[in-house]
């Protein structure tokens, strides 16, 4: 097996090996935390790479779906979450509500691929929140009643912006003027994005090594109630495909759960508390332990519109 497919195959390894030697073994220092936007505007062009994404948009089959899909996972879930979980943790809330504000994870459509579900479903769905997440992340920060946390909505808007859009164009002028060497090339762009996730999560988890080692009991309370909520949104995202056969309500359902928790680190590192970057972080436990469980558990009932 080629090695790409195996870091393909085994990429919640990677993910939770840079936890550990984030935690254990760190190496921090400024010029890391700097590394991440830009490693995260890379991950991005690479996804695009593989994407023709005016195709995508014209091969939409129903707009009222994807649009009652995408305001639900951009505004509507995260806007109910936060007024759930600040009744009794301000701090958590905020962290979930930047969580799950993001579009889903780039990685949606393989995790889809993994879960047997609709990867065109998926990727149509990835592809219009991402587009649409500059616009919405603001507007969610900009309308809630946070006391003591200043968060302006412009430079988030402008971040995004300059996050998503310069890798969207510049991977869609490389399509078209080098196809065929990015054709050749297609098959490692994933393996290479994995690496860089893990990149990413070991200076984040490096960068909050002390304020995780010194309440670790805070931490174990923090990452169950993101097992909760990431277990919660599977049945809320398997609910939302209801018109669905199985392999449309897997797309749906990784959509809702399975968040781009790269690009929150990012933001979590650029403008808001350590608590909130720490919470980034650990949502990646979740992220990568309860997909195989969902997958089983999904395709042991019998028939196609479970």
């Amino acid at each position: 097996m080629k090695i790409t497919s195996l870091i393909e195959k085994y990429f919640w390894i990677f993910f939770i090996a840079g936890l550990i030697l984030g935690l254990f073994f760190p190496v921090f220092n400024n010029i890391l935390m700097t590394m991440l936007k830009p490693i995260l505007m890379v991950m991005l062009f690479l996804v695009f790479l593989k994407t023709d994404i005016a195709e995508i948009i014209t091969n939409m089959k129903n707009y009222k779906q994807m649009i009652f899909i995408t305001a639900s996972f951009m505004i509507i879930i995260p806007f109910l979450l936060y007024f759930i979980i600040q009744q009794f943790d301000q701090t958590l809330a905020i962290g979930v509500l930047l969580l799950f504000a993001m579009p889903p994870a780039v990685a949606s459509p393989a995790l889809t691929d993994i879960a047997k579900g609709n990867i065109a479903l998926s990727t149509s769905i990835t592809i219009l929140s991402s587009i649409v997440a500059p616009l919405t992340v603001p507007f969610l920060f900009w309308i809630m009643p946070f006391d003591g946390l200043s968060v302006s909505p412009w430079w988030l808007l402008k971040d995004l912006s300059l996050i998503i859009i310069i890798p969207v164009i510049a991977s869609q002028l490389v399509k078209r003027y080098a196809s065929k060497f990015i054709a050749k090339r297609e098959h490692v762009l994933t393996s290479v994005n994995i690496l860089m996730l893990t990149l990413m999560v070991y200076i984040a988890m490096g960068s909050q090594r002390e304020v995780i080692l010194s309440d670790f009991t805070g931490i174990l309370w923090d990452t169950f109630v993101l097992y909760v909520v990431f277990i919660v949104l599977h049945f809320i995202g398997h609910l939302m495909g209801w018109k669905e056969d199985r392999k449309g309500k897997i797309a749906i359902t990784i959509g809702a759960v399975y968040k781009n928790n790269g690009m929150a680190i990012v933001l979590a590192a650029l403008y808001f508390q350590p608590a909130i970057l720490v919470l980034m972080v650990l949502s990646e436990l979740p992220w990568n332990t309860l997909l195989i469980p969902y997958k089983k558990m999904i395709w042991r009932r019998k028939g196609n519109n479970f």
